[in-house]
């Protein structure tokens, strides 16, 4: 993963719109993820299979219980102006007509329903900590962490109720554990088939 600062060439830092211009301007390899984490654009590689699976997964399984007016998306950039981001979720579940009627390539963090990060071994630290804030900041109501590489075995982490920066723990486990998903989803999220890094 590489990273570029937002600032202009006097060192200052970069408002929000010369931080989305910035942003939009970076083209990063085919494939790869680019996102202001923090006020630094982020380019990230594109992710290892077994990530890819376990998002294949975690999309199927929650199409069967969201409204129809609803959808998951893989590549749907959420702003947090908040904490100087523009991130790019694994999975987000938001309301169809948002996208709709939004033009530009994102929409607010707060409009979410639920966030999806599947980590990666390079930068999982963004994921459990510096997004898991302004994802809370943003008020996302749920974010659910998938840590393939969490600290002795693979976890899943259910996150609630956000405050400030800060979110409150509503399950913990590892792969294999249900995760019970609370309303508006209200159904035990099945966690089987998910690939431990080798």
């Amino acid at each position: 993963m590489s990273a570029l600062t937002a600032a202009d060439s006097r060192g200052d830092r970069l408002d929000w719109d010369d931080l989305v211009r910035m942003w939009e301007e970076t083209n990063g390899p085919q494939g790869c993820k680019v996102e202001v984490i923090e006020g630094l654009v982020t380019v990230s590689p594109p992710p290892a299979n077994a990530h890819n699976h376990i998002a294949n997964l975690l999309h199927r399984r929650l199409y069967r219980v969201i409204p129809d007016e609803w959808g998951i998306y893989r590549t749907q950039v959420l702003a947090v102006p908040s904490r100087r981001g523009l991130y790019v979720p694994d999975l987000v579940v938001l309301p169809e007509a948002l996208l709709l009627e939004s033009s530009g390539h994102y929409v607010p963090a707060a409009a979410a329903e639920l966030v999806i990060e599947i980590t990666s071994k390079d930068n999982a630290h963004h994921d459990r900590i510096k997004k898991a804030a302004g994802y809370a900041r943003a008020g996302v109501p749920l974010y659910l962490l998938v840590d393939r590489w969490a600290p002795g075995r693979p976890t899943i982490t259910l996150y609630g109720e956000p405050k400030g920066d800060v979110y409150c723990l509503l399950h913990a486990g590892k792969f294999g554990d249900p995760v019970p998903l609370p309303e508006p989803f209200g159904f035990t999220l099945e966690t089987d088939g998910f690939p431990a890094p080798l």
